[in-house]
This record gives C-alpha cells, structure tokens and sequence, in this order.
C-alpha cells in the first residue's frame, strides 16, 4: 500500500476501537425473541423463522476486524504553488486488516482559501501486488453548490491490503499555509454489523507564495556598500555610463581620452563614467495594525495582502539585479531576514513572507532591532505601512533623522469604504481621514518620501528623488 508509514493499531484496541452497531442490536434481539417464544409456546415454526436471523448474524461475525483504518493526507507533486494556481491534494483509506471494509465513510476540512471543485475517488493498487476488489467506489463531483466539497461525507469500499484515495482538487486563492484536514474516517464490516471508532489524521499544510505584482525600478540608488553592480550610481568612477568629458588628469587611463574633444580643445579630455555599485535594499514590514477585506488572487486585497505582495515583488526586482535584500518586521514579533542575494535568498524571501501576522499590541516595538547593526547606513529602507498607527510615523520619523535613506509606501486600500448610517461614524471617519493626510505631510517634511504602491514604476520617481539627496552637500556637515 502507498503512502507514509502509518503506525498499526495494536491488539487492545480492537476491542475498544470496534462497536456493534444498531443492525446487530436488532438481529440478535429478534432472534432471541422468536427462539425463546418458540420453545415457550412450543412452536416450530418461530424457531425456524428465527433461524436465518442467527446464522445471518453468525455468518456475517465469523471474522471480526483486528486492525483500525489508516487515514493520511498526501500533497500533490506540482511544484512551488502560487495564488491561483492549482491545488491537489489526495484524502487516503488504508485497510491493514484480515478482512474486507464493506463502508468507509471519510470527511476532511479543508481551508477556506483552497477552493475545491473537484473531488472524487481513485483506487490505489494493494501492497502484495493483488488486483483489488473490481467493486467500484462512490464519489461526488461539482462546484459544491457554494458549499465546500472536500467537507462532504465521501462513501467507498476497501478491500484486504488495499487503499483507496479521495482526490481533491481546485485553485489556490490567497497566500499563506493553508490546512488540508484534518480528515476522518469510519468503517463498517462484518455485514454492517460492527463499525470503528472515528479514525482521525492530522492536518497537511500546503503553503501558497504570493503572486509577485509587476514592479520594474530603473532608478539610479541613492549609495551602495560595494564597488561593483548592477546600478548606476550618481558618483564618478569605472563604469559603462557616460557622465560627461573632462581635462586629463594623472592616472588616467589612456583608453579614455576622448580624441575628438582634445583636437578641437587642443588640450587632452577623457571621458568621465559613473561607477556601477552594488546596493543593499532594506524591506521593513509594518504590522502594527489591518485594515480592508481580503478578496483572494481575484479580489479586494487587504493591507496585509498589499504589503505581501509588494514585498515579493521588491524583493524579486533587486534580488534579480544581483543586490543584497533582507526583510524586517514591525511589530512586537520584530522578525528579520538577513541580508543576501542570488535566487536563494529570493525562495527565502517567499518561504519568509508566508509566516507574515498581524501583532496589534499596545507596546512600543522593540527599536533596538532597527539599530546600525541591523541597518547599514548605505541601505536603502523600503518601509511598507498603512499609517494607521502613529507609532509607525515615529518610526519613519527616527530613522530619517539618524540619516537613513527612505522611502514610505502606502499600503492602505483605496478603496476602503467609509462607514455609513452610524451616527456621527461617518464624521469621525472624515476627520480621521484628515489626520492621516497631515501626517503624511510632517512626514514628508521630515525628508521622508510617501508614495502609494501601484505596481511597475510606482518607486522610479520617488528613489531618483532619495538618490538625488544622498549626493547632494550637507549644511553645516550634517
């Protein structure tokens, strides 16, 4: 028989594992009844009615079960999931006993975000290579009826040392690790005569990463730890990009003078480039606090989905790039995901980004994760928040006084909806709505850009701005 090594049941549990059921109540009632009249009133005839009640019940009992059901659930084998795509999944009935299941009745949960749309029963071949039984199982199929079908009573037989898997199937609609079960079944034998204690299994998680949203940046970075990369910078030095021609100067290379320059100047010129740099990109989560209804792939997105999925999709735009990228979270979790780059990092990333919660908590978030060891003073820090509690403005506020380069983005939906026919709820939203305008505005007077994520180039304008900063001279030598 396939699948996982189950655990037999041992030789006590029979006894408390396997109870008679009502069927047997009534044959053995009946025949006694008719046997004891019988004898009684002297009566052939009843105690040869009562004869086919008690070798009916004898016959059916001649080979009671010794063993439990094995139940377990198996994931199906189609690669790394992603939101909408499909999902597979198979529910499995195991019989190690010395006797046929006439009835196995199983039911399995399954998460609300994995829609299943179709589920029925397949045979599995039995361990010792024997054909099993040629009695086909019953199943169901069909959109459910807006009712899930994984949740439905599921109905087949299972012969000697064979199995058979309900399989499931149907799309993924939100990110995260979704549960398959836990799943039960129970099991009729000996004629419907004795039937099994619920055999329950526990819960398989299928982990679903987030869609990457379009997200493409071809913005210069503001500074970088390294010498080489992918990145124009905006400071002077070996590179590809053109930065402009200038007077020769000891050292440099000769391959760079410029010859028609220098016989119209008579004076030698070489070409001036601008250094490529590597960068580390900083993704701070904030997770303070959740607002909207999350819809699935296909619909409304929440906060969370938002910030999700914009994670990914930066992440995947630098990581591609040959940049470091490390995550963090605010919140009392305080989470991090170290700095690195290559395709590693970015399965890290998504496997990272799937343990993602909301932690609402009336305490300061530990700051001291967000120190200079944790945040190179050349990293970029993308913050993704919803603004919606004021302890994340003073965050973006410090960090931007302690001379970080970042950059907000918005994560709160559009289009939240304002509540309505509630008294004075409706007042309260507008001026609540009014409150969160002004502090976006002291934070961008604090030097920190607020932008709102809209996908492919929604940061290009905003980073130019950051990288424009971080070349241009301080005041004072601040």
């Amino acid at each position: 028989m396939t699948g996982p090594t189950v655990p037999r049941a041992t030789e006590a549990e029979p006894a408390a594992g396997w109870a008679p059921t009502p069927a047997l109540g009534r044959a053995v009632l009946l025949a006694g009844l008719l046997l004891v009249a019988g004898v009684l009133l002297g009566r052939v005839d009843l105690i040869v009615l009562a004869a086919p009640f008690a070798l009916g019940t004898a016959y059916a009992l001649r080979r009671r079960p010794t063993a439990l059901p094995q139940v377990w659930i198996t994931q199906g084998d189609g690669g790394p999931l992603v939101e909408g795509g499909d999902v597979s999944a198979a529910v499995t009935v195991g019989n190690p006993d010395t006797v046929d299941y006439d009835l196995v009745v199983m039911r399995s949960r399954v998460s609300p975000w994995l829609r299943i749309d179709r589920a029925g029963f397949a045979r599995d071949e039995a361990a010792d290579g024997a054909e099993p039984s040629a009695v086909p199982p019953t199943g169901a199929t069909g959109n459910g009826g807006g009712r899930s079908l994984a949740d439905r009573p599921f109905v087949a037989s299972v012969p000697i040392d064979a199995a058979v898997d309900l399989e499931l199937a149907g799309k993924a609609l939100r990110w995260g690790r979704h549960p398959i079960g836990p799943a039960g079944a129970r099991v009729a034998t000996a004629g419907g005569l004795l039937v099994s204690r619920a055999v329950i299994t526990e819960p398989v998680r299928v982990r679903v990463y987030p869609r990457t949203e379009p997200f493409e940046a071809v913005e210069a970075m503001p500074r970088a730890a390294g010498l080489v990369g992918a990145h124009h910078s905006r400071r002077p030095g070996e590179g590809g990009e053109l930065a402009g021609v200038r007077v020769f100067a000891p050292g440099d290379r000769l391959r760079r003078i410029d010859w028609r320059v220098s016989l119209r100047a008579r004076q030698l010129h070489v070409a001036a480039t601008l250094s490529d740099r590597d960068a580390e990109v900083v993704v701070l989560l904030d997770v303070l606090a959740e607002a909207g209804r999350s819809g699935g792939v296909n619909g409304a997105a929440s906060v969370l989905d938002t910030t999700v999925r914009a994670t990914a999709a930066i992440a995947e735009h630098y990581l591609h790039r040959g940049d470091r990228v490390s995550l963090l979270e605010y919140g009392p979790a305080a989470r991090r995901l170290r700095p690195a780059a290559g395709r590693r990092q970015y399965l890290t990333v998504l496997e990272w980004l799937l343990d993602v919660r909301v932690h609402a908590s009336a305490h300061e978030p530990y700051d001291q994760v967000f120190g200079p060891q944790l945040l190179s003073s050349d990293a970029l820090v993308v913050v993704l928040t919803p603004l919606l509690d004021e302890r994340s403005a003073q965050m973006l506020a410090r960090l931007a006084r302690g001379g970080r380069f970042v950059v907000a983005v918005d994560t709160l939906p559009t289009e939240l909806a304002s509540p309505k026919d509630r008294g004075w709820a409706e007042v309260a939203y507008r001026l609540w709505r009014l409150d969160r305008e002004i502090m976006i505005g002291q934070l961008r007077e604090h030097g920190v850009p607020v932008v709102r994520w809209a996908g492919a180039g929604s940061l290009d304008q905003v980073l130019r701005d950051v990288a424009r900063l971080a070349t241009a001279p301080r005041v004072g030598g601040r």
